[in-house]
């Protein structure tokens, strides 16, 4: 993702706290290394969790980066729905509508 691409808020916390962010890039680095998931199945896993949090603009982030990994649209929607049961069918509804921000759908 190029710079422009990034959130400005990202960018401006990027500018003021290079340190910062830097170590949270490198830990997002260690964390995904240390066992045997795949980068979809990383993403995919990062999805529903910025989905159950509500978290619009991490839900079209690991959507792009969960697409670029190899998932299919169908693979993101059923991330969502299989969460209907915990987090509720509102949380899930406003998480599909972020998703197709996304794919276009």
């Amino acid at each position: 993702m190029s710079k422009d691409q990034l959130p400005k808020n990202y960018q401006m916390m990027q500018e003021q706290h290079p340190g910062f962010i830097k170590a949270v890039a490198e830990l997002g680095n260690a964390v995904r290394q240390e066992g045997p998931l795949d980068e979809k199945s990383v993403e995919l896993i990062q999805l529903s969790a910025a989905a159950a949090l509500k978290l619009e603009g991490a839900v079209h982030s690991h959507a792009r980066r969960a697409l670029k990994a190899g998932a299919t649209p169908e693979e993101l929607r059923q991330t969502l729905i299989v969460l209907t049961s915990t987090t509720g069918f509102p949380t899930v509804a406003s998480a599909m509508s972020w998703v197709r921000d996304v794919t276009g759908e």
